[in-house]
């Protein structure tokens, strides 16, 4: 039986951004989805999740100084 990362304490929040989303991070940014790091298909932490190439995953992560944090990855090819 395969374990699910996601429910593991310390991976953070993964989650796939809808279309508008993505648009509204990208305009805050002043970006394009190539400017955002990467994140591959088969990570681990996306298992469990429905993603393609090119959707963009938001991460939240505690953070002791700021409460949390917000990351960006795009999904890429391994």
């Amino acid at each position: 039986m395969a374990m699910d990362v996601s429910d593991h304490e310390a991976v953070p929040q993964h989650r796939k951004l809808e279309e508008d989303e993505i648009e509204e991070v990208l305009e805050k940014y002043d970006a394009d989805r190539s400017d955002l790091p990467n994140i591959e298909r088969t990570d681990a932490a996306l298992k469990q999740m429905d993603v393609e190439v090119d959707d963009v995953i938001e991460i939240v992560r505690e953070s002791p100084t700021a409460g949390e944090s917000v990351y960006y990855r795009v999904v890429v090819e391994p």
